[in-house]
């Protein structure tokens, strides 16, 4: 075998994957990340505050190859999932109902019985039907798109597939995923369901990172099974970064070299090819130093958002005017803030109290107990400003997870949507404290009583600040939008979805490319399939 020098630029979950992949096939691997720990989106926070563990951004795990984790034995470097049951739970403001739901279809019909016998019974039904779809869909994670119009006969080798793959779905099952992906999901859950709580629990996973209500934002929260069966979302022990933490192991062993506070500046082709990355060093403190060093590779696979790459790091290449404008002029329109809460204590929610740990305190708590909330949030964000009545997801994972807080305290991860990039009346950084004290915690008030009195430190991330810590432009969590027309064979956009580009030798992976957002793996997976395919192993 012909030993290659590869670069990976970016130490995220994909940069991570593709650089292991390609080190156990026998490479020289070397991976540049920026920050001083790995995993991007997906790390985990243990400074700010100190004795808890913060999982900055991303915070639950469903979507994860399962592949992955076998074929590289994460479990073996530290990776272990966290189940949650019950996972859901949506307390209604007049604090005496809920809707607790998990993976237990009996329990969830019993539940949404409180609210509707018709619903109870629609539900077994509509989960039978969108489980079909998601189990179709997620095999599509890890194929190839084509290109479209083909260029070559591998696009159409891998047109072939995405074909024979759909022979697979009945007329009826493919007529169900059109409706689904076509339709306003407010409508498609109104011909379900008749319980507005139900169907605002449900909607939810329509808009996560979302500007617009998205049928297949739907879908793909719910395609994964990393938390035991498919669907069912679960914590990661030690935060999130305990998925990349253990993907740097894996490197390690494998004989990737992970180097942190490196960013690269400028990759360098000639003649059509790829042959270096410009990088700098960072301090302890994230300051440039004054340290420049020339990576010299054959093959560099850019994890990061397409748009660093072709608007930064291939600024002054001419190879690829043709289509840098295009990436640029992508939909990265973003509505998400993160904030992180350490506590003294457990929430006591008034629909259902208690601060010992209990069912309410284990999944994902919805504060968006209407259809009418969601859509009033988004109405606010049409006319550019955050929501006044923001919808919250909350999460306790230190209830599940003795390693993320000292004894007798918590974790908790709000994400909550919706909020514009830019603040319209000032500057977010001047504003984000205020929104918090003046919306967040109001609203929090109104469904847990001793708010007030458990919150010791407060983290916030605005989409300005997604963008600038985790290198997201436009503070989209998904590194681009997830409209049909930025999906499959448009992602990153037409004539460049096979994870290659205009120079030979470069490659593309992260979540602006398939299957795009979302702690998947799939796109290091597939970026190091089709770089292994091009050098014959």
């Amino acid at each position: 075998m012909d030993q290659k020098n590869i670069v990976v630029i970016g130490g995220g979950h994909n940069g991570l994957v593709a650089a292991a992949y390609l080190a156990k096939a026998g490479h020289n691997v070397t991976v540049l990340e920026s920050r001083r720990v790995v995993g991007g989106a997906a790390s985990t926070d243990t400074t700010t505050f100190p004795g808890y563990k913060i999982s900055t951004a991303s915070y639950l795990n469903s979507l994860f190859l399962p592949e992955v984790i076998a074929d590289l034995e994460l479990e073996r470097f530290g990776y272990e999932m966290l189940p949650r049951e019950p996972s859901s739970f949506t307390p209604l403001p007049c604090g005496t109902k809920s809707l607790l739901m998990g993976s237990d279809m009996e329990y969830n019909q019993m539940q949404i019985e409180q609210f509707s016998a018709h619903d109870a019974v629609a539900y077994q039904r509509y989960e039978h039907e969108l489980g079909e779809i998601a189990a179709w869909m997620s095999q599509m994670m890890t194929m190839t798109p084509p290109n479209i119009p083909p260029r070559n006969m591998r696009d159409v080798k891998n047109i072939l597939k995405v074909a024979r793959h759909g022979l697979r779905l009945t007329p009826v099952q493919m007529y169900r995923m059109g409706k689904l992906l076509l339709s306003d999901p407010v409508e498609y859950l109104n011909e379900w369901f008749e319980s507005d709580v139900l169907k605002a629990t449900l909607l939810t996973d329509a808009l996560i990172g979302a500007t617009a209500l998205n049928g297949y934002v739907l879908l793909h929260h719910v395609m994964g099974e990393a938390g035991s069966a498919r669907g069912v979302w679960g914590y990661m022990r030690g935060g999130m970064g305990g998925i990349s933490e253990a993907l740097a192991k894996a490197c390690t062993e494998f004989g990737a070299e992970v180097i942190l506070n490196a960013e690269a500046d400028r990759i360098i082709a000639r003649n059509g090819r790829v042959i270096a990355v410009l990088a700098m060093a960072k301090d302890l403190e994230g300051r440039h130093a004054p340290m420049w060093k020339y990576v010299y590779a054959d093959i560099v696979i850019s994890a990061v958002d397409p748009t660093i790459t072709f608007a930064k790091l291939l600024r002054s290449s001419h190879l690829v005017d043709g289509v840098r404008k295009k990436v640029v002029a992508r939909d990265t329109k973003s509505a998400s803030m993160k904030i992180n809460l350490t506590l003294s204590g457990l929430p006591d929610f008034r629909a259902k109290p208690g601060v010992t740990p209990g069912p309410q305190h284990k999944g994902t708590v919805h504060i968006a107990p209407s259809v009418a909330h969601i859509l009033d949030a988004l109405e606010d964000l049409k006319k550019g400003c955050p929501s006044s009545r923001p919808i919250l997801e909350l999460t306790i994972p230190s209830v599940v997870d003795d390693t993320l807080a000292p004894p007798g305290c918590h974790v908790m991860n709000i994400f909550l949507q919706f909020v514009p990039y830019k603040h319209p009346f000032g500057d977010w950084q001047k504003e984000k404290d205020g929104y918090f004290q003046n919306v967040v915690l109001p609203l929090l008030r109104e469904y847990i009583t001793n708010i007030d009195a458990i919150v010791t430190g407060v983290q916030i991330f605005t989409p300005e600040d997604i963008e600038r810590e985790f290198g997201m432009v436009g503070g989209n969590i998904f590194s681009g939008g997830m409209g049909l027309s930025q999906l499959f064979s448009g992602r990153p956009i037409r004539g460049m979805a096979d994870y290659r580009t205009p120079i030979k030798g470069l490659y593309l992976s992260g979540a602006g490319t398939h299957p795009g957002g979302g702690v998947t793996g799939a796109c290091g997976y597939n970026a190091a399939r089709e770089v292994l395919a091009d050098i014959g192993l």
